[in-house]
């Protein structure tokens, strides 16, 4: 009998260790997602941008060098929180910009789908208590906001962006701006809002609730920051004032120079070209005053932003709670080089709805964007932006940290994928994934042994990883990547780069290696029917089609009575004009 207790404490003991948190039943897990923030815009990652609680949280980490996601934000939150591709999720693309023949189709249904079930909805249902607070952006009808989805409580945007002071959106997609406290609709907004706060102020009421309740947490943080339009309390504002008259190259030099010095590549490294000096020297000073007012305010809403990360850090230490906690850390794609004011359309209701006034940049009531050189240089050292295929647009910053037994300061640059991370937290969780049934399952790896030393390789060499947003798509294998970019991105045919060595993708390998470009383009295609990819129609363009969708699903629908009044008049005159006229004796009679 004796012996047999032995054996019991003895497996007791090692169930105790074998388990996550140091001794904790099951870590808490906090996930921040960061919105549209670059590759090197981080500290931790090269960049100048004043970042510390982000930077001392991913030094007591690991780094990701080599970490992708979508081009996009709603695909990569599919893929995020469900661990299976956005196409199978339901996002294939967003609804903003999907073509008129797509929607509908499987796999486009531009909200989570019946087929997916988050991580949310698998922890809570073994004994996690669940917040979101931040930017949705999976769908605004009952069955695909948060409560619906695992969430046991929630403050989120529901849209693609907003204003971050008051509550109306940001560009011509949608006539009002979504938001949601539990399920229910927002109607106004406090004067004092400002959404970073805001959702670190929710955040913060969750955790308080929590306490003394016993069971672990998962706290989804997900900022606006950096979305446009650029915002910024004041006070960290005038933090960046008189900063970046250096230029674009001068920037993008400097981050460079820190990767690396970081560990981040090695001088073999090949990287893209960015912005020309010269192009920042033939501007007239007024306009180089106000390239570097606009990227102040994108710095200063990236502070923000962290100090707001700093605020929920320090309640967590001083709470106990911090040890037993883990954090993953990325951004849900790359910067964004586009400029809204370049379409005549958008411009003016830009200029109806906020101003651009240069000394107040960044204030509330201003709309301003990175544009299409900073967005670039948010990148550096790769190339591509937003909504493009290139690793500009899918090569993101990622961080862990406090995970029991995994070495801090590292920077790991093996390939990691979106839907590696649902997988990640539950098994850090101690929770195992469905095996079987309706659901789609996860396709990633559970990152874990490579975060303990375990592995130093998830993806084996042959696996290849497909990828597809709005035409624009890739193929990864190993230390190639198979990309094609449409217009405005690119020219619409395929190329071949080995990452390894061409992070920067300068050099197209697809003549010097015409075997493995045929190989992979195989692949593609089999990856694509299986996955419901769906075939851009030739005369697609990103700008028509936000357009018209704007026009067709939220601008008529809203307005559908006035237009049929509208309507109903004029046929009324018309038809009155045409019994005057032919009242009216003909001529000479």
């Amino acid at each position: 009998m004796l012996k047999d207790r032995r054996w019991v404490a003895l497996a007791l003991v090692l169930a105790v260790f074998a388990v996550p948190g140091h001794g904790a039943e099951r870590p808490n897990i906090v996930l921040i997602l960061l919105d549209d923030i670059g590759y090197s815009d981080l500290g931790a990652f090269g960049g100048e941008i004043d970042t510390p609680h982000l930077d001392a949280l991913a030094y007591s980490g690991a780094r990701f060098s080599n970490f992708h996601t979508a081009s996009s934000c709603a695909p990569t939150r599919a893929m995020l929180l469900t661990g299976v591709s956005s196409h199978a999720a339901g996002i294939g693309s967003m609804r903003e910009l999907m073509p008129l023949v797509h929607r509908g189709q499987p796999g486009y249904g531009g909200v989570l789908n019946d087929r997916v079930t988050t991580v949310a909805s698998r922890l809570r249902s073994a004994g996690y208590r669940t917040a979101v607070a931040g930017k949705w952006h999976l769908g605004d009808q009952p069955r695909n906001l948060p409560p619906a989805r695992g969430f046991d409580d929630s403050l989120i945007q529901a849209d693609s962006g907003s204003d971050n002071f008051e509550m109306r959106p940001y560009l011509p997609m949608k006539p009002e701006a979504f938001w949601y406290d539990n399920g229910e609709r927002l109607l106004s907004l406090p004067q004092d809002f400002y959404s970073s706060t805001a959702f670190t102020d929710r955040a913060l009421g969750f955790l308080r609730d929590n306490a003394g309740r016993g069971a672990p947490f998962f706290l989804y943080l997900a900022y606006q920051a950096n979305h446009t339009p650029l915002q910024s309390p004041a006070e960290f504002l005038e933090r960046y004032r008189g900063r970046y008259h250096e230029g674009w190259a001068a920037v993008r030099g400097e981050r460079i120079a820190r990767l690396r010095a970081l560990g981040f590549f090695d001088d073999a490294a090949s990287f893209a070209e960015g912005p020309p000096q010269s192009e920042w020297d033939a501007l007239a000073e007024p306009e180089r005053y106000f390239e570097a007012r606009r990227m102040q305010a994108y710095a200063a809403m990236a502070t923000a932003m962290d100090h707001e990360v700093g605020r929920l850090l320090d309640y967590l230490r001083e709470s106990g709670l911090y040890d037993d906690t883990v954090f993953v850390v990325l951004s849900d794609n790359g910067a964004v080089a586009s400029e809204p004011y370049d379409n005549p359309l958008g411009a003016r209701w830009l200029r109806s709805h906020y101003h651009r006034d240069v000394e107040r940049l960044g204030e509330k009531g201003s709309w301003v964007a990175a544009g299409s050189r900073w967005g670039r240089v948010a990148n550096t050292p790769l190339s591509g932006v937003k909504f493009s295929a290139g690793e500009g647009g899918v090569r993101v910053p990622l961080f862990i940290a406090g995970v029991p037994g995994q070495a801090t300061g590292r920077i790991l640059d093996q390939f990691t994928y979106v839907t590696d991370l649902a997988p990640t937290l539950l098994d850090l969780a101690g929770v195992a994934p469905a095996a079987s049934g309706p659901q789609a399952p996860m396709t990633g790896a559970n990152l874990a042994p490579l975060l303990r030393g375990i592995t130093d390789r998830l993806h084996p060499p042959d696996e290849a990883i497909g990828y597809e947003f709005s035409g624009s798509a890739a193929l990864y294998r190993g230390d190639y990547k198979l990309r094609r970019n449409l217009p405005p991105y690119g020219d619409g045919q395929w190329r071949l780069f080995r990452l390894a060595t061409d992070p920067g993708e300068t050099l197209d390998l697809a003549g010097a290696e015409p075997e493995l470009f045929a190989a992979l383009r195989e692949r593609y295609d089999a990856w694509a029917r299986e996955a419901g990819v769906l075939p851009m129609p030739e005369d697609y363009s990103l700008g028509r089609q936000v357009l018209l969708n704007a026009v067709l699903f939220f601008y008529l629908p809203r307005h559908a009575w006035h237009i049929a009044l509208a309507l109903a008049v004029l046929v009324a005159a018309f038809v009155m004009w045409r019994r005057a006229r032919a009242r009216r004796p003909a001529a000479g009679n």
